[in-house]
C-alpha cells in the first residue's frame, strides 16, 4: 500500500479525527481445496464516520437500466461487438480530494513524530469510496476524449476513426 501511494504519514491536525482501520485476512483456495494464496486487505471502519465531519457526499451514479437495455438492443441490431470489463479492485484507484486521516494500522511503523496516516487513495470501508472512484474514473475518461451523455451520466461516448465507442459504468455492490 505504501508503494502504491495509498497513504502518507501525517500529524493529525487539531480538530480532526482519525478513523479506525482493521486488517481482513482471507485464504484463497484452488478448486481442489489447496491453498492458492493468502490475501490481506486494510479496511476503514467507515461505520464510525460521521456525516459532515468525516465525509459530505457518498452518492455515485450507476447507468440507468433503460440506457443499458437501449445500448444492448442497438448493438444487437447493428451487429456491434459488446465487451465487458470487471475492475475487481476499482475502489482502490479513487484519488481522495478531501482529507481523511486514519489510525495507524497494526504492523505499520511510522518514522519521526507522525501519529496517523492521511489517505491519498480510497480504501474499502470508507463511506465515500464509491463516489471517490466515480470522480476519478470520470476525470480519466473525459481526459482521453470521451464525452458524458446528457441523458445518462454513466454513458461515455467517443468517436474513433469514424466508429462510435460507448462506455457504460455499472456497479455491483
Amino acid at each position: 500500500m505504501r508503494l502504491r501511494g495509498v497513504f502518507r504519514a501525517a500529524k493529525l491536525p487539531n480538530g480532526q479525527r482519525a478513523i479506525g482501520t482493521k486488517w481482513v485476512f482471507k485464504i484463497k483456495r484452488k478448486a481442489d481445496g489447496s491453498i492458492e494464496k493468502y490475501k490481506a486487505r486494510l479496511v476503514a471502519k467507515g461505520f464510525k464516520q460521521k456525516y459532515g465531519i468525516d465525509y459530505t457526499e457518498t452518492f455515485s451514479p450507476v447507468v440507468k437500466y433503460v440506457t443499458l437495455r437501449m445500448i444492448i438492443a442497438i448493438a444487437k441490431y447493428f451487429g456491434w461487438p459488446l465487451d465487458q470489463l470487471d475492475v475487481v479492485t476499482a475502489f482502490l484507484y479513487g484519488i481522495m480530494k478531501e482529507q481523511v486521516f486514519c489510525i495507524v494500522p497494526e504492523g505499520v511503523e511510522l518514522d519521526g513524530n507522525f501519529d496517523c496516516l492521511e489517505l491519498v487513495m480510497a480504501i474499502y470501508g470508507l463511506k465515500q469510496a464509491s463516489r471517490v472512484w466515480n470522480e476519478t474514473f470520470d476525470e480519466f475518461v473525459c481526459s482521453i476524449g470521451f464525452q458524458v451523455s446528457a441523458f445518462d451520466p454513466c454513458l461515455y461516448i467517443k468517436v474513433v476513426d469514424g466508429h462510435c465507442v460507448l462506455v457504460l459504468v455499472l456497479a455491483s455492490r
